[in-house]
């Protein structure tokens, strides 16, 4: 099955469906965020790549509710891998994204939950659980829904690098050669603000910021996003400007015209 094979009930059910598992999700998250016995695991040996009870915990209650309600469908997620389906659609998990910024304490971290199928992301949510904030994008619906009422997602339309802000989660993005390509764009632009992981791909969806150029990424760190940006008007792409890919290297652009004059600017042309 793919997204154009879908009923207008299923279309219906899988809009609450995702409602729901950002709820349990955010729900079990939040049980441990700012808790004194959070702990934490470092997944990485040559770095620093936290998981805690709290990822665990969330990623085991959004599978145990889609084993019961979608039992045909795949998952992927961070914490527990690949689990095969038959459905041909596939739940792409990240239960916490900024894990980091969950140990610190700010607000910035997220759920993402993204139903695939071959073609890519086309349904996906972007909650902030503490805030009670979510981005919603796919099967004809694109909004925020947080403490300032519910609407519309719509991108900017930036068309020109000097008008825009960008953002990527880390200063030292990805390798030397990718550090510099940021650099170029960086330095063309109005603004370049660091952090935020998951919540500067909303940020973009709602229309504040106009690029996000990150480098390596997971499937499960850019598969909501991708549906939620594309939704709302943007667009998201690898640093050639192809389908996201296994080179972790993402560049999600408020519209096509500034998408254009970032690639350019990566690339060095």
């Amino acid at each position: 099955m793919d997204r154009h094979a879908l009923a207008q009930h299923d279309r219906r059910d899988l809009l609450s469906l995702i409602a729901d598992l950002s709820e349990i999700a955010g729900k079990t998250a939040l049980a441990w965020f700012r808790h004194p016995l959070l702990t934490t695991d470092n997944k990485c040996p040559d770095g620093f790549d936290p998981v805690t009870q709290a990822d665990r915990a969330a990623e085991t209650a959004l599978r145990a509710h889609l084993s019961k309600l979608r039992p045909q469908d795949s998952i992927l997620g961070e914490e527990f891998g690949a689990q095969p389906g038959e459905s041909g659609l596939t739940w792409i998990i990240d239960p916490i994204d900024g894990t980091r910024g969950f140990l610190a304490g700010t607000p910035c971290w997220g759920v993402l939950i993204a139903l695939a199928d071959a073609q890519g992301p086309f349904l996906g949510v972007i909650d902030q659980p503490y805030i009670r904030e979510r981005f919603l994008g796919g099967l004809g619906h694109a909004y925020v829904d947080g403490p300032l009422g519910k609407r519309e997602l719509a991108t900017r339309g930036t068309d020109n690098l000097s008008n825009a802000i960008l953002f990527t989660t880390f200063p030292e993005i990805g390798t030397a050669a990718e550090r510099a390509a940021f650099v170029r764009v960086a330095e063309q632009v109005k603004l370049t603000r660091y952090g935020m992981d998951c919540y500067a791909y909303a940020l973009l969806a709602a229309g504040h910021v106009d690029l996000v150029i990150e480098a390596g990424l997971n499937p499960y760190d850019i598969a909501a996003p991708i549906a939620v940006i594309e939704a709302a008007g943007g667009l998201v792409t690898d640093w050639q400007g192809g389908r996201v890919g296994d080179s972790g290297q993402v560049i999600a652009a408020a519209n096509p015209e500034l998408h254009a004059h970032a690639l350019n600017a990566l690339s060095g042309d």
